[in-house]
Order: structure tokens, then sequence, then C-alpha cells
């Protein structure tokens, strides 16, 4: 038994293009295929082939249609609407046949600038991101100590934390504040948390002087800085057989402040532009 052969998506273009001059310039899907098919000449058997009978009952000339569709309305020769309905465009109204070969090139030089752009709106996005981090490090470092703490407190409360009070006493510790973490209206534990607004390192002794201030004062620890954590300070924290420390560093606050909207708003711009195509109701 002989194999039964499709024509390729690129075959079949020209007669696409063909099919819909002879709709009067647009048709929908079903009407196109079948035009296709009666000017392309194709077998009963070439158009019962379903393309993936496993998921769908489309067929692969169906399927190939739907490519070459693409492809020509890359290429500026053919329009849709969002009912379906497709149409030669100015373009296409003045065309005979395409060479195929000319609009895949095209076609994939089109798709590889696209990628190269949308790496580049990457890029400008990921810029855009560090500019509003940078912006709101540089003034959470400008801002008053006692400022800070206030700030974390709101944080907290914004959190989940309830009772949330900002001690900041000198000689104890380190502690800047206090506050019960509830989860779920039946578990509670005391936490207590310390601020440290500067650039720099949090070391290992730096946790450990923490742990120190709050053993037997709370059931966990908070250390908040906008700044980072060692790597012996974060092994520090999760030490077995010592009491308990979340870590939050810069990046983690910044994160939280966008979040929570605290001091930090987020506005998403939307623009629609309509223009009039004169000349494309001069074609019809």
């Amino acid at each position: 038994m002989t194999d039964v052969v499709v024509p390729t998506f690129d075959a079949l273009m020209n007669p696409l293009i063909q099919a819909l001059k002879q709709l009067s310039g647009s048709g929908t899907i079903e009407e196109i295929d079948r035009k296709v098919a009666e000017i392309a000449n194709l077998s009963d058997a070439q158009l019962e082939i379903l393309h993936d009978p496993e998921k769908s009952s489309q067929t692969e000339v169906e399927y190939r249609l739907a490519w070459a569709r693409t492809y020509l309305k890359k290429y500026g020769v053919l329009e849709n609407s969002s009912r379906g309905v497709w149409a030669l465009t100015p373009k296409g109204l003045q065309l005979d046949r395409v060479d195929p070969q000319t609009i895949k090139r095209y076609v994939h030089d089109m798709n590889r600038q696209a990628r190269t752009t949308t790496e580049r709106a990457q890029r400008s996005v990921t810029a855009a991101e560090l500019t509003w981090r940078d912006e709101l490090l540089a003034t959470l470092l400008d801002m008053d100590p006692a400022a800070f703490e206030r700030l974390v407190q709101r944080l907290l409360r914004e959190a989940g934390f309830i009772q949330v009070e900002v001690t900041g006493r000198s000689g104890d510790g380190g502690i800047d504040g206090k506050g019960i973490m509830r989860l779920g209206g039946l578990l509670s534990f005391h936490v207590l948390f310390q601020c440290k607004r500067y650039r720099g390192s949090v070391s290992a002794n730096q946790v450990r002087d923490f742990r120190g201030a709050m053993v037997g004062r709370a059931d966990k620890g908070l250390l908040i800085t906008t700044g980072n954590f060692t790597r012996d300070a974060m092994q520090e924290a999760t030490r077995d057989g010592a009491d308990p420390i979340d870590l939050v560093d810069g990046d983690k606050l910044l994160d939280l402040l966008h979040d929570f909207g605290l001091g930090v708003e987020t506005k998403r711009i939307e623009v629609e532009q309509i223009t009039i195509d004169h000349d494309w109701f001069q074609t019809l």
C-alpha cells in the first residue's frame, strides 16, 4: 500500500491565496479549507488523515493550512478578525502568487528579531526593577532608626502578627521589639525581633548575640536587615539544639514592602489607541 502524502504548509500557500480570491477576498476557515481542497485537488484519503488522532480530530490538511495562514499573515498578505474570518489585505489583493521560500525566510527573520526584542524588553524590565529597588533601599538606609523600627512594626502587623511592640531599650541585648504570630487561630508563637539597618553583612556572632538576648523570653527570633547574612550566620540561625531564628535580608524586605504596599505604589497603565485605515476601505 502506498503512503498518502499531504502537501507541505508552504505548498498550500498559493492555493490558499487563490481560494480567497475565488471567495471574493474573504472567508471563514471552513470555506477556505474546502476551496483549497478543491483547487489543490486533494483526495479523500489526504483529507481524512488526522494530525494527532490521540489528541484531536483536526486533520493534517487543516493543521498545515493553519500554519500557511499564519505565515501569510505575518508576511502581510492575510488578516483575520476576532470572529474567525480571514481576508486578503490590500497587499494580498495585488498578488496572484507568492514565493513560499521568500515568505519562510521573512517570517523566520521576523521571529528571530522578535526574540531579540523580547530579550531586550526583559532586560529593560529588570533594569526598571533594579531602579525602584535601589531607590527603596536608599530610602530605608536614610530613615531615622526609630522610624525604621516603626516600619518593621507595621510590616509585622500586615504579615499577621498581633500585639507588636517596639521596645528598643538600651542594654536589652539588641532586642528591638516583640510580637505574637498566630497561625490559623490555633497556635501562637511569641517572637522577638531585631532590626539592623545597614548595607553590611550580619555575622554569625551577631546571630549568636541576638539568640543569647532572647533565651527564655520567646519561642522564636526574627532578625531583619537591609543588608545580607553571611553563610555562617545562616547556618547559625538554624543550628540544631538552638532557639530558631528566622532571617529577613534586604532583598526579602524590599519584596515584603512591595507586596504589602508599604510606601511602594504599583500602577498598571494601559493605553488603547484606535486608528482608521482609510486605504483598507478603498480596497473592498
